[in-house]
């Protein structure tokens, strides 16, 4: 029987990580974000996109930009406690920056603080839904939305609940805003309430993009197993997810590498090639305005 040499190089050449941890932080950092660009574009992959939970990451993102020529970084602000939570100043500085991805609170979610905690980082505060007493999207949301959809950002769901984040869309679908991203929903030890697969399916029907992360991958106590993303991604289909890393964190692998070893892993698991591209490269592109 023959046996199919499959060329990693390849798979990895042109891809998008759109979730990535890179310092300076107030974490030690495996790589700065210089490095993580230099790294990625000598692995041939086409763009990153820097995220803190603490800053916003245009400005760095346009220095590394000067820096990595033929490469493109892009910028994104949280909106966490940090970021001054739900503030349309700082989402309107980032768009006028350059940043393409905007992410819902995340340490900083209600939905998500306590269990932060217990993974073990100092957070202050109760936290913060979207959603008030009455289960409506709070004010701040809508003119947050107004300058998304004008720049033409991507929407991702950060740390928020099930019922947050299918109220978020339905009223950013109704906006016109379709770039949406449900920020690692597999990784329930983030979550108070946690997705199921069926929530995803549905999401997903209504054109949600399912990002499913190398970081659920990783040793620890909650390291999931593969064949659980891959029956997601079956059943939500590849063309409405994306592979991102979301490493940077000193006690993992390199970005670059950690992308590698996760499109070896899913492709172990049944994943196709085509799948490997549409959810590293084509869903990706499109999300940043980037061309195939």
């Amino acid at each position: 029987m023959a046996i199919k040499i499959v060329d990693y190089d390849l798979l990895v050449s042109g891809s998008i990580d759109m979730h990535l941890h890179p310092g300076p932080d107030v974490f030690k950092c495996r790589v700065d974000a210089l490095e993580a660009a230099t790294q990625a574009k000598q692995a041939g992959m086409k763009a990153i996109v820097i995220k803190n939970h603490f800053y916003p990451t245009a400005p760095m993102a346009m220095m590394v930009n000067q820096l990595v020529p033929d490469f493109t970084v892009f910028g994104s602000v949280c909106l966490d406690y940090e970021m001054g939570g739900l503030n349309v100043h700082a989402v309107e500085y980032s768009a006028k920056a350059g940043a393409r991805v905007v992410w819902m609170p995340t340490f900083s979610s209600t939905n998500s603080i306590s269990k932060m905690r217990e993974l073990g980082l100092q957070l202050k505060g109760e936290g913060y839904s979207i959603l008030d007493s009455k289960g409506r999207l709070v004010p701040e949301i809508h003119p947050i939305l107004a300058i998304i959809k004008e720049y033409d950002m991507v929407l991702a769901s950060g740390h928020m609940s099930p019922t947050e984040t299918f109220a978020l869309e339905d009223e950013a679908r109704k906006l016109g805003i379709n770039k949406f991203v449900v920020t690692h929903p597999l990784d329930h030890e983030f979550f108070s309430q946690a997705f199921s697969k069926q929530d995803l399916i549905q999401l997903a029907k209504n054109g949600a993009f399912i990002e499913c992360t190398f970081l659920a991958f990783q040793a620890s106590e909650f390291r999931h197993d593969p064949a659980e993303m891959v029956d997601v991604i079956k059943a939500v289909g590849a063309g409405q997810c994306i592979m991102s890393t979301d490493l940077g964190q000193i006690w993992n692998p390199l970005p670059v590498e950690g992308l590698r070893m996760f499109i070896v892993t899913l492709l172990k698991y049944g994943v196709t090639e085509d799948e490997i591209d549409l959810m590293t490269k084509i869903n990706p592109g499109k999300l940043l305005g980037l061309s195939a």
